[in-house]
């Protein structure tokens, strides 16, 4: 009988409906690779539409999850995420690199957190010494 009563009491904590509702909006910035067009923000779009898992499920987004790309003034290359559930930014974070990584951009852009629920691509810094002479 108690573990019944527990059971059904986790399951109502944990079901659909019973917490407060949660927004969170992320935003991953792109510019700079889609301004040199090594970046396809629009593939990029499409991978978070079909790899998104929301309840376990993949192409389960519904109104739950919004994707789009930010238009106007500077917006260029930036993809808005709004999650009215909760959903981890580190998720999002996973799910960019294994996009660079199936397009093989891995090796020269890297994903940082500018602030809270802001993601951006950045090339990694490379030192070309000059004094370096490797013909010898």
């Amino acid at each position: 009988m108690k573990s019944g009563a527990k059971g059904t009491g986790s399951v109502g904590a944990k079901g659909k409906g019973g917490g407060p509702k949660v927004t969170k909006k992320f935003i991953i910035n792109a510019s700079q690779p889609a301004s040199d067009k090594i970046f396809d923000v629009a593939a990029f779009e499409k991978f978070l539409h079909d790899k998104i898992k929301v309840d376990n499920r993949v192409g389960n987004l519904g109104d739950t999850v919004q994707i789009s790309q930010q238009q106007g003034a500077g917006g260029e290359g930036k993809i808005e995420v709004v999650a009215h559930t909760q959903f981890s930014g580190r998720y999002l974070k996973y799910l960019t690199k294994k996009f660079l990584k199936k397009q093989q951009l891995r090796d020269w852009l890297r994903v940082v957190s500018t602030s809270q629920g802001v993601y951006e691509l950045r090339f990694f810094n490379v030192v070309n010494d000059e004094a370096d002479d490797d013909d010898e």
